[in-house]
């Protein structure tokens, strides 16, 4: 096995190592000759640097029987999740050279991933051209809004469909439908927050009269942040949201108020953080947590009331207003498509969603293994998030 390429870290196999494994000539010559990448933005296929080539008997060997009809696939790579979310492992048929997706820690049952190797690879790099607005996405740089995201699906749909007979993989069909949501909002040049999401993006997706905006009054005197003034007057949050029910009862509390509210009798939300008069209320974002804000700093944080713990939850109020688009748009979505995400493909689908926040978001989910709300609240499936 070699492990170095012209520039970019290759792994490729000898046809000793593929052997009888790989009979499928297409995929046995790419393997011996070009080699496949060390990894990509979306998966890496060093499992085959760390293990060799090995089936999938041999990699889930332990108390999880596979299927007769599995028992030959060779495990070669591994799907990069977002931080704190399982690795799924990528499955080679060697007679065929189809590729499919199981876990190794659960008894395997794959799904369709990609015809060919070869398809995989661009499917990847197209996906990956999207991500930074190049290649066949160049014309789309600086370009923002539901018409440009929609422009994007189509695109990037349509390369898949070409690779694939029409019949898009799960992964990849929630690659195409959820990444170029990114788009819909800019940059924060004018909002001076970290994107600039303009009021009919809400109004339009909650509807008229379901989107609060608030007045100078309404603000504590703690909410001295101007950006996160002018958003929650201008641009508003919807009422009620996936997982999310704003606090309409104004004005906005900051979180020591709220508590000398609701604890009454033997209640306690425990010790407050020491900055509780800076730190406001906006909602309840699941049983017993609350979105508070910095008032400071604008920062957006998810505060447990059974532990009395502050986590990071948005950057600011326009990713927060983003997230929450972007989950009441999603189901929109898959109720278009007759529920076959959510039904077939679930992670798959919580995958691209953060993978999206973390687009537009640097707090949505963070880049190392630290617990994460969203990261948590998507990957739950009973708990109805999507």
């Amino acid at each position: 096995m070699s492990t170095t390429g012209a520039g970019v870290p290759v792994i490729t196999l000898t046809e000793a190592e593929l052997d009888r494994h790989v009979t499928h000539g297409p995929t046995r010559g790419l393997l011996a000759g070009a080699g496949l990448p060390a990894g990509t933005d979306l998966l890496t296929f060093s499992p085959l640097h760390t293990h060799g080539l090995r089936t999938l008997a041999d990699a889930a060997d332990g108390p999880f029987r596979v299927a007769d009809e599995l028992r030959d696939r060779l495990v070669i790579g591994e799907l990069l999740n977002p931080a704190g979310m399982r690795r799924e492992s990528i499955l080679l048929d060697g007679g065929t050279g189809e590729l499919t997706t199981a876990y190794l820690f659960a008894t395997p049952r794959p799904r369709p991933f990609a015809p060919s190797l070869d398809t995989l690879l661009r499917f990847a790099a197209v996906t990956e051209e999207l991500a930074g607005l190049r290649g066949r996405f160049a014309s789309l740089a600086g370009r923002y809004g539901p018409e440009t995201a929609a422009q994007a699906t189509r695109r990037l749909l349509s390369l898949f469909e070409e690779g694939a007979d029409g019949e898009v993989p799960p992964y990849w069909k929630a690659a195409a439908l959820i990444r170029p949501l990114a788009l819909v909002a800019g940059p924060g040049t004018a909002s001076g927050l970290t994107l600039d999401v303009p009021a009919r993006l809400l109004d339009e997706q909650f509807g008229h009269g379901r989107v609060s905006r608030f007045e100078e009054v309404d603000f504590p005197a703690t909410l001295t942040h101007e950006p996160t003034r002018r958003f929650l007057r201008e641009t508003g949050l919807p009422e009620e949201a996936v997982l999310f029910h704003a606090d309409t009862d104004v004005p906005l509390p900051t979180l020591r108020e709220y508590a000398a509210d609701e604890c009454t009798g033997d209640g306690s939300l425990g010790e407050l953080p020491a900055h509780a008069d800076h730190l406001i209320r906006l909602g309840r974002l699941v049983e017993d947590n609350s979105v508070v804000l910095d008032g400071r700093t604008g920062a957006v944080l998810a505060f447990s009331e059974p532990e009395a713990t502050l986590h990071p939850l948005n950057t600011d109020v326009s990713t927060l207003a983003f997230t929450l688009w972007l989950l009441h748009h999603e189901r929109t979505i898959d109720e278009h498509l007759g529920h076959e995400l959510t039904t077939r493909a679930y992670d798959h689908l919580a995958a691209a969603m953060l993978h999206t926040l973390s687009a537009v978001d640097p707090t949505a989910p963070p880049p190392g293994p630290d617990w994460h709300c969203w990261t948590e609240l998507l990957q739950d499936e009973r708990g109805g998030a999507l």
